[in-house]
C-alpha cells in the first residue's frame, strides 16, 4: 500500500514537472494579429492579414490526430529533427479537418515578420504555406475542447453569423491560445468561421 503510494506521489510529481517545463519551453512571444470589425459580447468579426503557418495533417479521429500533429509542429518549432534552432511561437494554434474529410490539419502561426523563404526547411510530415488575408467570425470561450463543447459553440456562432446577415465562406477552425497544461476554466478556445469579405 505504500509503495502504491509513492508510485502515485511519483507520478503526479513527474506530471507536474512535465507540464512546468512544457509551459516554460511552450511559451508564445506573440499573437496573430487582427483587426476587430464588430465585437457584441464574446462573438465578434475580424480582419486577418495573411499568415505563414507550419501545418501537420494527420488521420484519424480529433483528439488524436490533433496530439500527433501538435507534436511534430512542437518538433519543427523546438528545432528538434531539422537544421537550426528554436522558432519563436505565435498564437493560436489552429486546428480544422482537412480538405478530403479523413484526417485533422494542426497550424502554428509563425511570426508576423516570417517568409516561407526565411523559415528553415519543414521536418517530415511539416509544411509551409501560406494563408491568404481573410475575414473571420469568432466566438471566444473558456473551458474544455472537448467535441460536444466545440459543436454547441459552432452551433452558435452559425446563428449569430445569420442573426447578423453575414455569409460563411468555409469550414470552421478552432483556435488554442493556452498550453494543454492550462486549467479548463483559464483556457482560452474560440471558434472560428471564415466569412464572405
Amino acid at each position: 500500500m505504500q509503495l502504491n503510494a509513492k508510485m502515485v506521489g511519483a507520478g503526479v510529481a513527474a506530471a507536474v514537472a512535465a507540464g512546468v517545463g512544457y509551459a516554460l519551453l511552450f511559451r508564445p512571444e506573440d499573437e496573430a494579429a487582427f483587426s476587430t470589425v464588430t465585437r457584441e459580447g464574446a462573438f465578434s468579426v475580424r480582419d486577418y492579414p495573411r499568415l505563414i503557418v507550419a501545418e501537420a495533417v494527420v488521420p484519424g479521429l480529433r483528439q488524436a490526430a490533433l496530439s500527433v500533429g501538435f507534436t511534430r509542429l512542437a518538433d519543427y518549432v523546438f528545432g528538434r529533427g531539422r537544421a537550426g534552432g528554436r522558432l519563436p511561437m505565435t498564437v493560436p494554434v489552429l486546428s480544422d479537418g482537412d480538405e478530403d474529410g479523413r484526417g485533422w490539419r494542426t497550424r502554428f502561426v509563425m511570426p508576423a515578420d516570417a517568409s516561407i523563404e526565411s523559415l528553415p526547411d519543414p521536418s517530415a510530415g511539416v509544411r509551409l504555406r501560406a494563408l491568404p488575408a481573410r475575414r473571420i467570425a469568432a466566438l471566444r470561450f473558456t473551458g474544455v475542447d472537448s467535441d460536444g463543447q466545440l459543436d454547441a459553440h459552432e452551433a452558435e456562432l452559425r446563428a449569430w453569423i445569420g442573426d447578423m446577415g453575414l455569409r460563411p465562406a468555409g469550414p470552421v477552425e478552432h483556435a488554442f491560445y493556452n498550453s494543454p497544461f492550462t486549467p479548463a476554466r483559464l483556457k482560452r478556445i474560440e471558434v472560428l468561421i471564415p466569412l464572405v469579405a
